[in-house]
């Protein structure tokens, strides 16, 4: 059983920055691809961004491309979401997710395992 939690989000105003956190346990962490996505009132999710189990493969929407970075921190199962430069469109809640795989993945469908998620509000 893969348990994943986030945390780190909040709310902040236009321009600043969050930084998301992802704690994962029951499995070998180092082993998988992670991805965040995000969902806001209305939508459907989306995704955000996502690495390779070796943090060498990385890929962002084109959105968020120059304002948030991923990297992944295997030794203490965790995986990291630098938001900067955050605008109001931002605002979601954040999930973070397990591929059961080592590369990546950009759908949903993708994904075998979920955080509940952590809300991310930004205001103008």
């Amino acid at each position: 059983q893969v348990q994943l939690v986030e945390s780190g989000g909040g709310l902040v105003q236009a321009g600043g920055s969050l930084r998301l956190s992802c704690a994962a346990s029951g499995r070998t962490f180092s082993s998988y691809a992670m991805g965040w996505f995000r969902q806001a009132p209305g939508k459907e999710r989306e995704f955000v961004a996502a690495i390779s189990w070796s943090g060498r493969g990385i890929e962002y929407t084109n959105s968020v491309k120059g304002r948030f970075t991923i990297s992944r921190d295997n030794a203490k199962n965790t995986v990291y979401l630098q938001m900067n430069s955050l605008k109001p469109e931002d605002t979601a809640v954040y999930y973070c997710a397990l591929r059961s795989a080592s590369v990546y993945a950009i759908l949903p469908r993708g994904y075998n395992y979920w955080g509940a998620g952590t809300q991310v509000t930004v205001s103008s």
